[in-house]
């Protein structure tokens, strides 16, 4: 392999990734532009249909190429393309569809004359449709069964169920069991990156959430594997790697992403802890800035009582 591991390289990903030996990369996950009109560094997300489906039909063969025999491609797309990407992987290029993942996330785009967008797609893709890796029983992938949580059944398998291929992302203040999903219904439950987290890197714009990603890698790689990512962006996919015990490399065509990210990457260490909540039913991430819904709640409950037990001063 002529690209050197542990490092992201600055260049094109096509020209990048022609570097890199037949069948040596065990995942790739890809958040590629979606052509809508984002303001990146140094790429033009405004390209004509057919030229924006040629560069992905390219870029997504060579994803096939670079796979082992074993194989797993994950592709983060939007509404746009999802359809036409869908079916130039598996009946152009020749993966096959192990799942197709439904992100769903407020905190989305508020539009005014129509219903915000609110989801993302998630495919996962095989190279070979009998032998890939799943890591079906990771306790760090299951979650809680309804036999379990709503029905307290004895029968109910201790480790628990893999989850469904909806994928809830909900902000803090999104916990009511009224109005939100619960763990055993279809939904995969993160937070979405929003602009006032610890976690948001300030200089790039469309971060992934660490425990999404931490899923997605515990499940379709074993340590040791490559994991590559050929956008890599804000380095999410890359540094979750590393604290996975993975081995990790990534490509970016901005220089600027390239350095920032790397030192993001020098300050990482195996098993740290991935950032965000691990379980965001019970937990919230913080904010730079703010408290979660939750934790003000508690306060003024806290400064109620407190005042009720504090007699009035007599002077």
């Amino acid at each position: 392999m002529a690209l050197k591991t542990r490092k992201i390289h600055q260049g094109d990903c096509l020209k990048l990734m022609r570097k890199i030996g037949d069948g040596t990369v065990d995942l790739v996950f890809a958040d590629p532009p979606f052509n809508i009109g984002y303001e990146y560094d140094q790429y033009d997300d405004r390209q004509d249909d057919e030229k924006y489906l040629a560069w992905c039909r390219e870029w997504i063969a060579e994803v096939h190429r670079v796979l082992s025999p074993t194989g797993t491609f994950w592709l983060a797309i939007g509404d746009e393309y999802a359809a036409e990407l869908k079916v130039a992987a598996q009946r152009e290029i020749g993966f096959t569809t192990r799942s197709w993942v439904i992100w769903y996330y407020t905190f989305g785009v508020n539009c005014k004359n129509k219903f915000s967008r609110s989801h993302a797609h998630l495919f996962h893709f095989v190279k070979d449709e009998k032998q890939f890796t799943f890591n079906a029983d990771d306790p760090k992938i299951r979650v809680p069964s309804a036999r379990a949580l709503v029905y307290g059944d004895k029968r109910a398998n201790p480790k628990g169920r893999l989850p469904d291929d909806t994928w809830i992302l909900r902000p803090q203040d999104f916990q009511s069991d009224q109005y939100g999903f619960t763990p055993e219904q279809d939904t995969w439950y993160f937070s979405r990156v929003a602009g006032t987290f610890k976690e948001r890197q300030g200089f790039h714009g469309c971060q992934m959430p660490e425990q999404l990603l931490g899923r997605i890698i515990r499940a379709s790689s074993d340590e040791g594997d490559l994991v590559f990512d050929p956008f890599a962006g804000s380095g999410t996919t890359l540094a979750v790697a590393k604290k996975l015990g993975r081995e990790w490399l990534g490509c970016e065509l901005s220089e600027d992403y390239v350095e920032y990210a790397t030192q993001r990457l020098s300050e990482v260490e195996l098993n740290d802890a991935l950032d965000g909540p691990a379980d965001p039913i019970a937990s919230a991430p913080s904010t730079r800035n703010g408290t979660t819904l939750e934790s003000r709640n508690r306060r003024m409950a806290a400064n109620k009582k407190q005042k009720t037990l504090i007699p009035d001063r007599v002077d």
